[in-house]
């Protein structure tokens, strides 16, 4: 009779402790490091400091946008863009000593002094001798005139910082103007009541050595004997007494 055969399960038990064993372990029996996670920090600082250069950079360049759109508002082309300014034709290089009947007040054009008014921005306390400031705007040059008895200091202050350093330019009182104040170049002018009015600046801006405006272009302004000594208007008409600066050539 055969006997009962009990299975043997040393083997199988064996091999499972041995592949739950092997479950937790790496090869050769060793335990495998946990993995180290990184985390990537940002700049954050020198993405607000981009970002605050950015906006200043844009706040500078809108700024300078408008303040160039403002000047170029009232900026003009042409003399008849200018209401009220007024042309007249006039013919170049006669030179004369004597006094002279003009037929604006003040004068932009016709027959002048030898010598011209110096118009290298300019600002003179007296009337200047007529004959010699229509020399100067034979030159290129913007005369602003004002009536002493109708404008303010601070009127005068206005035309002056207008002028005062810019070659080309000269202002001075007018004995007897019509208007408070009158702007002349070679064959223009415009006459205006206010010192805050438009126009001034747009005259000057516009004809102050403008091309093809005037007769001599790349004659000088500069006459240092006519701006230590400036002859005077008279107020009959008559010529001052000629000083050194008459008394010297026109180039």
């Amino acid at each position: 009779m055969a006997k009962d055969r009990t299975p043997d399960n040393s083997r199988g038990t064996g091999g499972g402790s041995s592949r739950s064993g092997a479950g937790g372990r790496g090869k050769g029996g060793r335990t495998r490091p946990p993995a180290n996670v990184v985390t990537q920090q940002r700049p954050w600082g020198l993405i607000a400091g981009a970002v605050v250069i950015a906006l200043f950079a844009a706040a500078v360049l809108g700024y300078a946008v408008i303040k160039v759109n403002e000047a170029n508002a009232n900026k003009v082309e042409s003399i008849d863009e200018i209401s009220g300014a007024q042309t007249f034709e006039y013919e170049g290089g006669l030179h004369d000593d004597n006094p002279i009947s003009y037929e604006q007040s003040p004068p932009v054009g016709g027959p002048h002094a030898n010598v011209w008014a110096d118009c290298t921005g300019t600002v003179y306390d007296v009337d200047v001798r007529h004959e010699n400031a229509v020399h100067s705007l034979e030159h290129g040059a913007v005369w602003i005139t004002y009536n002493p008895d109708e404008v303010s200091d601070g009127d005068v202050a206005k035309l002056t910082e207008l002028v005062d350093g810019v070659s080309g330019r000269m202002l001075s009182p007018y004995v007897g103007l019509d208007s408070p104040i009158s702007l002349q170049s070679w064959g223009h002018q415009l006459k205006v009541d206010s010192a805050d009015d438009e126009r001034i600046k747009q005259f000057a801006d516009l004809m102050t050595f403008k091309s093809d405006s005037y007769p001599e272009p790349g004659a000088t302004c500069e006459r240092p004997d006519f701006l230590a000594d400036p002859l005077v208007a008279e107020s009959d008409g008559a010529a001052a007494t000629p000083s050194a600066a008459e008394t010297t050539p026109a180039p």
